[in-house]
């Protein structure tokens, strides 16, 4: 077993952090590790990291729709548990946690006991189902307009709507969601959106900076609601973000493929 020393006299490694960042969020053959402080530092860099996930997604939907001759909804269901399972089920406790403590009535310390408590209940079970429903459904839309380009971008801009909610929250302590919190600022937060939005504009056009900002929007919602009911954020609530984000971000791809 590892000792709490293990990484005391390690040095920071950009590249280092950033591939620990993705074998935290992935289940691929990195295994790559290094600090919990040295890896949130580069919390910013996530959207980037998974750019490459969204793409692996965006190639397993081409497979399925023009070699494989699958109809769009078995495509978008295919997509969607192609990134569940890539990145190890990583967010889906969250959603249903937050879901629990949200629909719990009472003070915020009650509600942070039944989000952190380790069993589910029927609203957690009943919000999985509709965010895991509804983004299925999102992308279906999108591959009815062909636009598989969108695969990318809901991808990367779900990290978007969490670094947006790490960037409005108050950290609860201890946990690891603190050190990702506490490593977002304004300065890294825009630079991140900014970069990730020349990104969707470049591979999406308008379509794509839609989805950047119905994942924006999303992290301020998310981060609203976790203030109204916790004051303070967990990494339930940042799990939350990523998939509501997701999610928000098809929502706003599919009005604008519609408009535009």
């Amino acid at each position: 077993m590892e000792e709490d020393n293990y990484f005391e006299d390690e040095e920071f490694s950009p590249i280092k952090s950033l591939l620990g960042l993705l074998t935290f969020s992935t289940i691929l053959p990195i295994n790559v590790f290094t600090s919990i402080e040295y890896m949130t530092k580069l919390t910013w860099c996530w959207p980037f990291l998974h750019v490459f996930i969204g793409i692996l997604a965006a190639i397993c939907g081409y497979v399925a729709l023009n070699f494989l001759h699958l109809n769009s909804f078995f495509t978008a269901v295919i997509i969607y548990a192609f990134l569940m399972i890539i990145t190890g089920y990583n967010h889906l406790d969250g959603v249903m946690d937050m879901a629990d403590g949200v629909m719990v009535h009472g003070e915020p310390e009650r509600k942070i006991r039944v989000m952190k408590d380790s069993s589910v209940g029927a609203g957690g079970v009943a919000t999985l189902f509709l965010v895991a429903s509804l983004t299925i459904g999102g992308i279906y839309n999108i591959l009815d307009y062909n636009f598989i380009m969108g695969i990318v971008i809901c991808e990367m801009t779900a990290k978007t709507s969490l670094i947006t909610t790490a960037l409005l929250s108050k950290p609860l302590t201890p946990g690891i969601g603190s050190y990702f919190i506490n490593e977002t600022n304004p300065t890294n937060y825009f630079a991140s959106t900014f970069i990730i939005a020349c990104i969707a504009y470049l591979i999406g056009g308008y379509v794509g900076l839609a989805g950047v900002i119905g994942a924006m929007i999303s992290g301020l919602m998310i981060a609203t609601i976790a203030k109204r009911n916790f004051i303070l954020a967990n990494g339930d609530v940042l799990g939350m973000s990523n998939e509501v984000g997701r999610l928000m971000s098809l929502l706003f791809m599919a009005i604008a493929l519609y408009f535009i």
